[in-house]
């Protein structure tokens, strides 16, 4: 014989009203000071050359301060309804993966940006929303500046709560090759070759 519960309705919806909160609406996005990128389309084309990402794919890469590329991992995440905790989760182990966390850090030094390939047009969506919480409480956990999030989708691509964009890469393009998705970055402030933005190892 088993014995067991059904969860009641009330469990339900509490559950539901949870996950509802683990999402950020475009106007909390917008005031939560997130860090411009100076050259985005440099940092898009680069992520897609390097992972060649699909529907579904999500994108996490750790810039330094001078914007060049310290890590990267792609995994693709088919989470429904979307859930902003599970989405942190995710991230947050990707990130223990493939960069050591910085929590001794009194201030953060290197930023973390997500760009995430999906079906659909560039307006947002509460899985985009949910991203965005994953995203923002995973760089707390690890140390790190909350970067911008980044949409790919056949129509382009987006930086969401900036306005900013453009066409290529789009989800359905071939990835550029290297040497022409990557132009030299400004001169870092503190000297030395920025030009190997995208040659750093990244894990996938």
């Amino acid at each position: 014989m088993t014995f067991g519960f059904a969860p009641s309705s009330a469990a339900s919806f509490s559950s539901s009203a949870a996950s509802a909160t683990r999402l950020l609406e475009p106007a909390e996005w917008s005031a939560a000071g997130i860090p411009l990128l100076r050259n985005p389309r440099e940092v898009v084309s680069g992520l897609h050359s390097r992972h060649r990402p699909r529907p579904a794919t999500a994108i996490v890469a750790v810039l330094d301060p001078d914007e060049r590329l310290r890590a990267s991992a792609s995994f693709t995440s088919r989470r429904s309804p979307a859930d902003g905790w599970m989405f942190r989760n995710a991230l947050l182990s990707q990130l223990r993966r493939v960069i050591p966390h910085d929590l001794r850090r009194r201030t953060p030094v290197r930023t973390a940006v997500l760009l995430y390939c999906r079906e659909g047009d560039a307006r947002w969506t509460e899985e985009d929303g949910a991203w965005m919480w994953g995203l923002r409480d995973a760089c707390t956990l690890h140390g790190l500046r909350c970067g911008a999030y980044i949409t790919l989708t056949r129509d382009g691509w987006q930086v969401l709560g900036e306005g900013r964009g453009g066409r290529r890469p789009s989800a359905a393009s071939t990835p550029e090759p290297f040497a022409t998705s990557e132009t030299p970055p400004p001169p870092p402030r503190t000297g030395g070759v920025a030009s190997d933005v995208l040659r750093r190892a990244a894990a996938r």
